[in-house]
This record gives C-alpha cells, sequence and structure tokens, in this order.
C-alpha cells in the first residue's frame, strides 16, 4: 500500500480528473488537500473501535480513519462518487460506504450495532457547510457517541465554543456546552481545500459529559434555551415571558432561580439556564 494519500493536492487532482469529479455547490463539497491536517485530524478523533463519518466526498480523511480504526461506517449523499470511493479505498477492508442520506439514517440502531461490534463509536467528519448544525444536533442526541471531531465554518466553531458574554455566545452555544466539554483543536484555513473556500475552518471536538436528562427532558430544556435567546436584545424576562405566555410565571421562575431578568441570555451560563428549566419543570 504505497499509494500517495488521497489528501494530497496531486492525488485529488487525479482522481477529480479521472472520473470527471468537480466539487457540487449543492452538496457543499470541498475536498481537503492537506494530508497533514487530515492525519492529525484522525489520530485526534478517538476513533479507535468505531468511527462513523458524515459526506466523504472522494475519501481523504476516509483513508486516514480506516488507518486508525477498526471499522469506518461513511454516509454519502451523492450517488456519482460511491464507485469512486470503493475503488479509492479497495486496499481497505474495515471500510462501509452507504449511499444515504445521514440525517434520514436510523443512527440510534445503527450506533447499537457498531457498539456491540466494536466497543466504541465516534464521530468523525468535514461537515458541509450548509448542514452544519441540523447534523450535530442529530449526533448529539445519541448518548453512546462520546467523542465528535469536526471540520466546520470557523465562525460556527467560535459560536460552539464561546462563553457568556461573548458576542458569538448563543443557544448552540448553551445546548452544546450543556452536554459536552467543547474545545477547538486547530484552524484549517481555506487554503487547505479545493475549491478553496473564502473562510478558514476549525477542527472542533465535544467529549461527552455526565448528564441526568432523558431524551424527553433534553428535548424540553433545548426548547427553553432557544426560547430563552429568541430575540437577542431582549432582557431573559422578556423572552421568557413570551416563551410561557405568563408574564407572573415568568417573573416567579426567575426569581425562585436567582436570576436578574434585566440581564440578556448570552449573559447566563448553562447552569443558570439550567436552574431555570429546574423551576419550571
Amino acid at each position: 500500500m504505497n499509494r500517495r494519500s488521497i489528501s494530497t493536492p496531486s492525488r485529488t487532482k487525479e482522481i477529480l480528473e479521472q472520473y470527471g469529479l468537480r466539487a457540487k455547490k449543492n452538496f457543499g463539497q470541498n475536498f481537503l488537500v492537506d494530508p497533514q491536517i487530515v492525519e492529525r485530524c484522525a489520530q485526534m478523533s478517538h476513533c479507535e473501535g468505531a468511527v462513523i463519518e458524515i459526506g466523504p466526498g472522494i475519501g481523504g480523511l476516509t483513508e486516514q480513519l480506516a488507518k486508525n480504526s477498526k471499522h469506518v461506517t461513511a454516509y454519502e449523499i451523492d450517488e456519482n462518487l460511491i464507485p469512486v470511493l470503493k475503488d479509492v479505498l479497495s486496499d481497505y477492508d474495515n471500510v462501509e460506504i452507504l449511499l444515504q442520506d445521514f440525517m434520514e439514517c436510523d443512527l440510534d440502531q445503527k450506533v447499537k450495532e457498531l457498539e456491540e461490534t466494536y466497543g466504541s463509536v465516534a464521530v468523525c467528519a468535514n461537515l458541509p457547510y450548509y448542514i452544519t448544525t441540523p447534523v450535530l444536533f442529530r449526533v448529539f442526541e445519541c448518548p453512546s457517541i462520546s467523542y465528535i471531531t469536526v471540520m466546520v465554518q470557523k465562525e460556527v466553531g467560535d459560536r460552539f465554543a464561546a462563553k457568556p458574554s461573548d458576542p458569538e455566545y448563543s443557544a448552540l452555544s448553551a445546548e452544546g456546552q450543556y452536554l459536552f466539554d467543547v474545545k477547538k483543536l486547530f484552524t484549517v484555513p481555506g487554503r487547505s481545500f479545493n475549491p478553496s473556500p473564502n473562510v478558514d475552518s476549525v477542527i472542533i471536538q465535544f467529549s461527552r459529559k455526565d448528564t441526568s436528562l432523558s431524551k424527553e427532558d433534553l428535548k424540553a430544556f433545548f426548547d427553553l434555551v432557544r426560547g430563552c435567546f429568541k430575540q437577542r436584545r431582549k432582557t431573559i424576562y422578556n423572552n421568557l415571558r413570551e416563551y410561557l405566555q405568563d408574564a407572573d410565571r415568568a417573573k416567579e421562575v426567575l426569581e425562585k432561580a436567582g436570576i436578574d431578568g434585566s440581564q440578556r441570555a448570552q449573559q447566563l451560563s448553562v447552569d443558570n439556564l439550567r436552574k431555570i428549566y429546574e423551576e419550571l419543570a
């Protein structure tokens, strides 16, 4: 197996030319052409058991995951890439390529099967920009996935890692940080991709915390968080009053939670938001 890595610029160009491929904007395709970044991403992803990849493209990251993991399951939505992936990854017998929209798969069932066979399941992916948030929330809801390592647009990474009172701090930040320890691993410049986007990316890792909420409670808590952040310029009292459709109840809940109603949601820590939820529950 002495082929050049798929993620070298020359090998990527060769594969694209061989199959007459171009990156498709509607699928958010940008192919990574920096083997060092791809190798580091795979090595830091805690993928020693099984790993799920979303949107493998032409297999640059998939190849490195296959070298570090017992088993790789890759979900690809572009049917033209399936024969390419099967060909360029033919040296690896631990890769399963599925032609399926990840948002429509039975993730809980798949993770259960992988966990039973390989012991642990991680997620590692270079996520298409247009679908980053829905994909992540889908994965967040699966408690057996302990590590999620994803390449995302830098501004999305900044929002997930933001702290209270940071301008980027949002419902997204609070929800992610309730469930996970979030850290930015490293930045990926736009020139590391073919074609090169106008923005830099960042590799961000989510390490799951032990949380006590059931799936139903979690959904209710996240609904509340989104309600609290609905109008960023409004106070927490005004947003909560609208969310509950009850001014007296909103005032009472904030008083019991020990929270000043004149603050805005982005000044509140995840613990503060959890206190509001507990008072409501």
